[in-house]
């Protein structure tokens, strides 16, 4: 059928995605005594789509804000002052490819 919508797995349909990345600033800020105070970082890393976040052995939490599909998943299970986010800067960040 022409025109008709393919479907793919989520990563292969990630996979068409494009990320301009900023090095020289990250999007996310991670507090690291708030993270081991309350105990969060394998919700936080367990919640996130991208799989940005690793649950480190000390408790913390670890980013890698390059493949972040910027959903804001991760706000919504952080308690309040574990996270520092924001959209990236102009021209940086994810841009859909696909659906």
């Amino acid at each position: 059928m022409s025109g008709a919508l393919q479907v793919g797995s989520v990563p292969e349909r990630l996979a068409h995605n494009r990320y301009a990345l900023d090095e020289d600033e990250s999007h996310i800020v991670v507090d690291q005594d708030v993270v081991r105070s309350t105990g969060c970082a394998g919700v936080i890393a367990r919640c996130c789509p991208a799989h940005v976040y690793t649950e480190l052995p000390d408790g913390g939490l670890g980013v890698e804000y390059a493949a972040c599909l910027e959903c804001g998943t991760c706000l919504a299970v952080a308690p309040e002052g574990a996270l520092s986010w924001h959209y990236p800067r102009g021209g940086f960040g994810v841009s859909f490819r696909e659906g």
